[in-house]
């Protein structure tokens, strides 16, 4: 198992840099650039040129991706870049009195709160009603699980955002509009402390997370669903079921531990999209987390913040995609990574 980890991680690393070529490349083929306007005004060609000179936007694209990874300094170069492989993500072009790391600091933690949040009402909800469609298959339990996964699939956060808003918040009057209500310093960098835990935050937090968390339900509910029938069909239930052990105990420790395998498989990929940023349900409900600022960076050309988000998902992903990996071995006995 360690050295399967071992070799996992050292993976990752041609991974990474596979991404950050090609994301370095793509982003600086958007049109325009990030200094042609300082709002509605279009800037003197000259002033242009001195500012790209400044943040070296004028070299090669190879050298800038050089110094991108690798630092100034070990090209013979004067400049601020220590270089990715040194941790540094670079200066926010549009926001130049702030780097890349400190955008990221102050927005991961609240789309961290709000990406767990909604993966967790996602399984609580999913998984149980996955479960009981399965067994009550044909029932009018089966059918309507299976009519409100496709109803919420079918509705995009989009517009369930604004539904709710307009139905508790504006028309009962239930709910606040926007915002989040936890603050920092976190707890471990990204959990609310625990004098923000009180009815505001859980009022704020109750429509995105909502929003948010329905869709992955009901993706999680059917997929439990057909994973479960196809298990309790196999031999080792009927088997159990012969050796007269309960009914709760062949599904929950003999069923559902097998069924979840192709539940688990898509987790990773959901985790990491919901942790770095949902930038639909952020703008809608105003909050101020990492997947607003990555938008914002494609129309103002932020180049760095755009690498730095789309490196830190990519992280995320693959660390995700290597615990899912491991999970596999603790619900199936039969995989080895040896």
């Amino acid at each position: 198992m360690i050295t399967y980890i071992i070799r996992r991680m050292f993976g990752f690393i041609p991974v990474l840099f596979g991404v950050a070529l090609f994301t370095f490349v793509l982003v600086r083929s958007i049109p325009g650039g990030p200094f042609d306007f300082v709002g509605d005004r279009q800037l003197p060609p000259q002033v242009v040129a001195n500012i790209q000179a400044k943040y070296h936007l004028d070299w090669p694209t190879w050298k800038q991706f050089a110094s991108y990874v690798i630092g100034d300094d070990l090209l013979g170069e004067e400049g601020t870049s220590r270089g990715l492989i040194r941790g540094d993500l670079g200066l926010s072009l549009f926001y130049r009195s702030q780097s890349v790391m400190d955008i990221i600091r102050t927005t991961l933690p609240t789309s961290a709160q709000l990406g767990v949040m909604s993966l967790l009402l996602g399984l609580l909800i999913g998984i149980p009603a996955g479960t009981v469609a399965a067994l009550k298959q044909n029932s009018w339990l089966d059918y309507s699980t299976t009519f409100g996964a496709i109803f919420f699939l079918s509705v995009p956060s989009i517009v369930l955002g604004p539904l709710m808003i307009w139905i508790f918040a504006l028309k009962l009057g239930w709910l606040p509009v926007a915002g989040w209500g936890s603050k920092a310093p976190y707890i471990l960098g990204f959990l609310p402390n625990l004098g923000d835990l009180n009815v505001e935050y859980f009022k704020l937090a109750f429509m995105p997370v909502f929003a948010l968390g329905t869709g992955s339900a009901a993706g999680i509910a059917r997929l439990t669903r057909a994973s479960l029938l196809q298990v309790v069909r196999e031999d080792y239930i009927r088997t159990a079921r012969a050796k007269g052990l309960a009914e709760r105990t062949v599904i929950v420790v003999h069923a559902l531990k097998n069924g979840l395998i192709p539940v688990v498989t898509i987790i990773g990929p959901a985790f990491a999209a919901l942790v770095t940023g949902t930038f639909v349900i952020e703008q809608i409900f105003g909050i101020n987390g990492m997947g607003k600022h990555f938008v914002a960076s494609v129309g103002n050309r932020d180049y760095t913040v755009l690498m730095g988000v789309t490196l830190l998902y990519s992280v995320i992903l693959v660390v995700a995609n290597l615990m899912v990996d491991l999970t596999y071995a603790l619900l199936d006995p039969r995989i080895r990574f040896d």
